[in-house]
């Protein structure tokens, strides 16, 4: 009887084991699907590469007096040599390539100095896509004001109201601090960046960048449920709005087509088949080409922009 009792439990206990596993298992997919935003991450930048990056690479090296060549866009010996010399300075491996230490060291410079934690209050958190700033406000007063990158043009930062949701710590090429925030139709946050002269740009898929060391300040002050309000035009890129678009434009479509009464469905920033529909049925009211597609005379006949 006593040895069967051992064996019961030893089941149980393994069970148990396997139960826990599981849970944490799944809590880890879960978590990282959550903290998943379009961003690519950087790769490896050796000799011969050419593109946008490099560009903005040659840029920095010359602003850190390490680079004299033309801005040229391509990887060449000569900015092979000005990461030698910029890895000398700061003790990196010296490998003439932007590898993996050297994004992540880049990350830590050019940061902002903030020197006093928030006092005691209510903590809102304002992001300007006019300007480009992160503004903390405590109890409705500016408290500190950060530099930010945002989306591209094709690819832009959710204006509207939403909460912070989810905090975590990143690696790689998304910076060192993620702050999720609640977009109904994609995943966005405010996270740091190994690509320090990309703030102030609109350069993005749709989230706001920060200096890693700013990001790491920021992480500590807000919490779980801190309102995040982004300003701007949700239209400022004018884009072509089709079906499986996703964004604050099409929200703020969707937001027209609600007062017009002509869409009656969530104002989820997606545009699936309802969005669609509801475009028809104002493009046939007003005379227009019936596409179910938003261009600049659905623009202006819904009054979302003002024909220049």
């Amino acid at each position: 009887m006593y040895r069967k009792r051992g064996i019961i439990s030893g089941k149980c206990l393994w069970y148990r084991i396997i139960f826990v596993i599981l849970i944490l298992s799944v809590n880890f997919s879960c978590w990282a699907e959550i903290n998943s935003c379009a961003c690519a991450s950087e790769t490896e930048i050796a000799l011969g590469a050419m593109g946008e990056d490099i560009k903005e690479l040659q840029s920095f090296l010359k602003r850190e007096n390490l680079y004299t060549a033309e801005v040229s866009g391509t990887y060449d010996l000569l900015t092979v040599e000005a990461v030698k010399r910029f890895q000398k300075r700061n003790y990196l491996p010296i490998t003439g390539r932007v590898d993996s230490i050297t994004w992540q060291f880049l990350g830590q410079v050019m940061a902002t100095t903030v020197s006093t934690t928030p006092p005691p209050g209510d903590l809102h958190v304002i992001i300007d896509t006019t300007y480009r700033q992160l503004i903390v406000l405590v109890d409705k007063y500016p408290f500190a004001t950060f530099p930010v990158a945002i989306g591209k043009f094709e690819t832009p930062t959710p204006v509207g109201d939403w909460k912070i949701i989810s905090k975590g710590v990143w690696s790689g090429g998304f910076g060192t601090r993620w702050l999720g925030l609640s977009v109904p139709f994609g995943i966005y946050g405010v996270h740091g960046t190994n690509k320090p002269w990309s703030i102030g740009r609109r350069e993005s898929h749709g989230c706001i960048r920060m200096f890693n060391r700013d990001v790491e300040k920021l992480y500590q002050w807000v919490k779980v449920g801190t309102p995040v309000h982004i300003m701007g035009d949700p239209f400022v890129g004018k884009r072509r709005l089709v079906r499986g678009e996703k964004g604050s434009d099409v929200m703020f479509l969707q937001k027209r087509l609600k007062q017009l009464g002509l869409y009656e469905m969530n104002t989820d920033g997606i545009f699936g088949f309802g969005t669609e529909q509801a475009v028809i049925s104002f493009q046939k009211q007003n005379g227009l080409a019936v596409t179910g597609q938003i261009g600049w005379n659905e623009y202006v006949a819904l009054r979302l922009l003002y024909e220049e």
